[in-house]
């Protein structure tokens, strides 16, 4: 069976998305998992994780682009050892790589370390680019939203809100909310 896996880093790439769907049936695909998730957080990406498990010896997994499937050498090396041992193949459509030979693996191993490297280079330029602008008093960052929420957060905390209740609220994250108020108590301790 041949097994297709879509994926985009956001939401509002759909035209992405649907033109990768386009590519994989046109490549004979006859099952297509698909997520919009970023590469980074290989354990948010359930979609590629069940793909991997549908695998059956004799399947092909296709892919796109090799950046639709991994980010790093060591997570494409990963997927290529959980394919191959179910006995099935790995195909990336725009190199024309397929793992079924000894050529394609060893193509596909170069292809992910310059992938990786390509990736290492813009990183290090955005840095570069982002403390230069530092520097030049033009780069601020983002602006902090729960902070700037902060009585808001301890007025609604302390009238009695839960702290879920409270990210609804005024739309922040959880997570925000649990660190202001951690932060809060422990204030409070130590002005005792």
């Amino acid at each position: 069976m041949i097994i297709g896996y879509a994926r985009t880093s956001t939401l509002d790439q759909l035209a992405g998305l649907e033109g990768q769907h386009r590519d994989l049936r046109a490549a004979g695909c006859e099952k297509i998992f698909s997520e919009q998730v970023s590469s980074v957080d290989a354990k948010a990406r359930k979609q590629l994780a069940d793909a991997l498990d549908f695998l059956r010896e004799g399947d092909t997994l296709v892919v796109t682009k090799l950046d639709r499937l991994a980010r790093s050498v060591s997570h494409l090396l990963a997927v290529l050892e959980t394919v191959v041992a179910k006995g099935a193949a790995l195909r990336i459509l725009s190199t024309g790589i397929d793992t079924g030979t000894a050529t394609g693996k060893l193509m596909l191993t170069v292809l992910g370390s310059v992938a990786e490297f390509e990736r290492s280079i813009m990183l290090e330029r955005q840095r570069e680019g982002i403390a230069k602008a530092k520097a030049e008093g033009r780069y601020v960052g983002r602006k902090p939203t729960a902070r700037a929420k902060t009585k808001d957060i301890l007025r609604l905390a302390h009238g009695g809100m839960k702290p879920l209740d409270i990210a609804d609220a005024l739309g922040v994250g959880k997570s925000s909310v649990y660190r202001i108020l951690s932060e809060q108590r422990h204030n409070a301790q130590l002005r005792q």
